[in-house]
């Protein structure tokens, strides 16, 4: 022992089961890096767990009565920008994990993740990255924000006026953002060190409010930003 004390990841996980979110519950706290803070039952108590304890991050269900999951993220991304939430899903590329990402959320999970996936996922969306791959990211957002986006947006934006804030390597970074690179692979196209990489998206992050990669992805779509890195 060095007598250091290291911070846990402080944890809300929210489900209307008591059954699954006491299995969740006791799966994450099994990890000496990740705390259970609270326990919610439906979106009104995760959020007013939320704003009383202001977790690192909700493990949040999507369908729940009172108020569901979806509707939960979207007030504690906008209340709370810091928090971050992972929303459970049945499937992977179905209208409820694209709604989570919408409302605010950093990653979707199955719920049937195995535990150990499950403990590395929060550890990774704590730590600022992405959970799931970011070609399945971009292909999710891809099939559902595409062929919605003439009738959902009201209001179209303009990519030059919302992206006139960057500079011309920040645009480049942007756009292979949206088109689903990692940052090594960035870095291997641009031709830049990987902490630079690291440093111009802080950068976008920070001048284009965004809470995250996979809102960034989203913006991308919503400025008709081709996305598809398929050949």
């Amino acid at each position: 022992m060095t007598g250091q004390t290291t911070t846990k990841i402080r944890v809300i996980v929210v489900d209307d089961q008591p059954l699954e979110r006491a299995g969740n519950a006791l799966i994450l706290d099994s990890d000496d890096e990740i705390e259970v803070i609270e326990e919610a039952g439906n979106g009104v108590e995760a959020v007013a767990a939320v704003a009383r304890t202001r977790p690192d991050i909700v493990l949040m269900d999507v369908r729940m009565p009172v108020m569901d999951g979806l509707a939960a993220t979207r007030l504690i991304a906008e209340q709370h920008p810091k928090v971050r939430v992972i929303v459970l899903t049945t499937f992977d590329l179905d209208e409820y994990a694209f709604g989570s990402l919408q409302a605010g959320a950093s990653a979707f999970l199955l719920k049937s993740t195995r535990p150990a996936a499950l403990i590395e996922a929060v550890k990774t969306v704590a730590s600022g990255s992405a959970v799931a791959a970011p070609r399945l990211t971009a292909k999710l957002i891809e099939h559902y924000l595409r062929p919605a986006q003439p009738q959902q947006h009201e209001r179209p934006k303009d990519s030059d006026e919302v992206l006139n804030v960057l500079s011309p390597r920040e645009r480049d970074i942007f756009s292979a953002i949206v088109r689903g690179l990692t940052n090594a692979e960035i870095s291997d196209e641009l031709v830049l060190a990987p902490s630079t990489i690291k440093s111009h998206i802080n950068s976008i992050f920070a001048k284009l409010n965004l809470r995250d990669r996979v809102h960034a992805v989203i913006l991308g779509y919503e400025l008709g930003l081709t996305g598809s890195t398929e050949t």
